[in-house]
């Protein structure tokens, strides 16, 4: 059964996803009414393409992603003196690597750039279903889970069209305006290849 979603603020761009793919973009009344038996997802906000994150290395392999029951010593953010952490052992750097990627699908993120080395954070951006992409050069800004406070070009890799793989997000924000002004913290659902990774509780 397909489903469709919507954005409140800006229901001419709904999504209908079968499956994994876009199965049509356009007006939410009109794709309804072509596929009347669809469930429907209404979100708040805008829905748009998902981002591209261009640090990997430095977030996944150059910071470690506190377990929240970590947040007293620790805080919520990325530790990147890593000099900070005893222990850092590789099933430590694969757990690190798993919460970091779950922040970054909070953030609207479906892709991410860089060379990795280490095995199991390879291993755990497989798993995570986030697509790689080759990173010519080192990227503009300072490495964030959210891609426009970086200070560097916001890149949104992958279209959203019939027949293409159904990855986007949804903003609580009014417009893309406000997006870029907010950030992706404000995401509040995230799309991959039509399972819905993330969502804001």
């Amino acid at each position: 059964m397909p489903t469709i979603h919507m954005a409140e603020a800006s229901p001419h761009m709904a999504v209908a996803v079968d499956g994994q793919h876009v199965l049509a973009v356009g007006p939410y009344e009109e794709l309804l009414a072509a596929h009347p038996q669809s469930r429907v997802r209404t979100w708040p906000g805008i829905l748009t393409q998902a981002l591209l994150n261009p640090h990997g290395p430095e977030l996944l392999e150059q910071a470690y992603h506190p377990d929240p029951r970590e947040a007293d010593e620790f805080g919520t953010e990325p530790v990147t003196d890593l000099s900070l952490v005893e222990d850092l052992d590789e099933a430590r750097w694969g757990a690190s690597a798993r919460r970091g990627l779950q922040r970054m699908l909070a953030h609207g993120t479906v892709a991410l750039a860089g060379d990795l080395t280490r095995p199991v954070v390879v291993e755990a951006v497989q798993r995570s279903g986030l697509t790689r992409w080759i990173r010519e050069e080192q990227p503009e800004g300072l490495p964030s889970l959210d891609p426009f406070a970086t200070g560097g070009t916001v890149v949104r890799p992958l279209p959203i069209s019939p027949g293409h793989h159904a990855r986007f997000a949804i903003f609580d924000v009014r417009d893309e305006r406000e997006l870029a002004e907010r950030g992706a913290g404000t995401c509040v659902a995230t799309v991959l290849d039509g399972r819905l990774l993330y969502r804001r509780r």
